[in-house]
């Protein structure tokens, strides 16, 4: 299987935990760690399920991943994640010496992965990640605005109700 084939494969993973973390009312993102082609740990958004905003789906994998593995230092490994990281979760990943970065959907408003910066390759850093940007893409940025298409609907719609209820 090609390093791509492979991309797309955990790539997917990644999606089916997004859809996890939508099914609990969070935003749908979801990461998988994989070290020597095995997935060492998994995460999604939990921010509003656990009043957190730490609880990002980055960096719920590599504190799984650290217990899992023994150490804070996650070396030789790829974090698959459907959204471009934000700076937090970009630090995190230096910090834990994470080898590769692979996402799906840019991040046009927080992206700290070359979108809005680029935390990963910043050369002042004693550690700098390999980036591959857009597998899926549209896939997982579809994902991305078909929840907030209907979170936005939702509310027009209890607003419009309030509303007749008040007019009664």
């Amino acid at each position: 299987m090609s390093q791509q084939e492979k991309d797309i494969e955990f790539m997917r993973l990644a999606m089916a935990l997004a859809e996890k973390a939508e099914a609990a009312g969070e935003v749908p993102v979801g990461a998988v760690l994989v070290k020597e082609g095995q997935v060492i740990a998994e995460g999604c958004n939990l921010n509003i399920c656990q009043h957190d905003a730490s609880a990002h789906a980055e960096m719920n994998c590599i504190r799984t991943a650290g217990k899992v593995l023994e150490n804070y230092r996650l070396l030789d490994t790829t974090l698959y994640v459907t959204l471009e990281p934000c700076a937090m979760c970009a630090s995190a990943m230096v910090h834990a010496r994470i080898g590769r970065l692979v996402y799906g959907a840019s991040d046009p408003k927080t992206g700290a992965a070359g979108s809005v910066l680029d935390l990963l390759r910043f050369d002042k850093f004693n550690h700098q990640l390999e980036v591959t940007a857009g597998v899926l893409a549209q896939e997982c940025g579809e994902q991305l605005s078909a929840f907030f298409r209907r979170r936005r609907q939702e509310k027009k719609a209890l607003k419009q109700a309030q509303q007749k209820g008040l007019n009664q």
